[in-house]
Parts: structure tokens; sequence; C-alpha cells
């Protein structure tokens, strides 16, 4: 089976909200939600594969990260290795610079089922702290 590496970044605005993007490939998953990231390159570490997704995905530059959990999620056709990260700082403004759609939520307000099935433990974790 295959296996994936990802690194996802949860930004909070001022008003407590946290970013979403929508999923715009043609995959199985297209026009759900998720948090901003992607694919963690052979020769990057996690941390510097984030700051690379989120400059390219939507336009910020990533200053200041923190872990906030590991998970490992099984798909029907490959596992997904997630590391999670919350962004406690950046610069620029985010923007959907693939096409994708971009918005803030109010934590109260996340619904898994929105979003991609890997995503999933992080609503629980984000509603409970």
């Amino acid at each position: 089976m295959q296996r994936t590496h990802v690194a996802a970044g949860i930004l909070r605005n001022t008003g407590g909200q946290v970013l979403l993007t929508e999923r715009v490939d043609d995959g199985p998953f297209c026009g759900l939600w998720e948090f901003p990231g992607g694919k963690i390159h052979a020769d990057e570490t996690a941390r510097i594969a984030l700051k690379r997704e989120l400059l390219e995905e939507i336009g910020i530059e990533v200053t200041a990260v923190e872990p906030l959990m590991n998970l490992t999620h099984e798909y029907s056709d490959r596992t997904v290795e997630l590391e999670f990260f919350d962004v406690t700082d950046w610069r620029g403004e985010p923007a959907g610079l693939e096409g994708q759609r971009i918005r803030w939520v109010d934590i109260s307000d996340l619904r898994a089922d929105e979003l991609l099935p890997a995503d999933a433990p992080v609503v629980s974790e984000l509603k409970s702290s």
C-alpha cells in the first residue's frame, strides 16, 4: 500500500477562527475542506515542507510553528502519515493561489464531515482545547 507523509498547518486569526482550504483536485475528496499543507518531500523535514506548501498554496511566509499532533490514517488505497502544526506567526494574507476557496471558521462550527477523513481527529482536539 502506498504511504504518503504530509504536513498540515492550523492557522488561527485574531478572532480565534481557523483557516480551511477547499480540495480542488479531481480525486475522490474534491469539494471537501482541509487544513492547508501538503506532501513532505524526501529531502525535507515536516516544518520545511509546511513552510513551502503554505507559501505555494496560500501565499504566506510562515515564521513560527509549534507541533500539535501526529496521526496515521488508513484510506482504502493508501496510508497517510500526518504531522499537524499550530502556525503561530506568519507574514502575508492567506489567499487561494491554486484556485481553491479558503474560509475562516469558528472552532465551534468545525464539522468533521466537511473535512478530509484524516482531519477529523484534529477537529476533536481543537474543540477540546
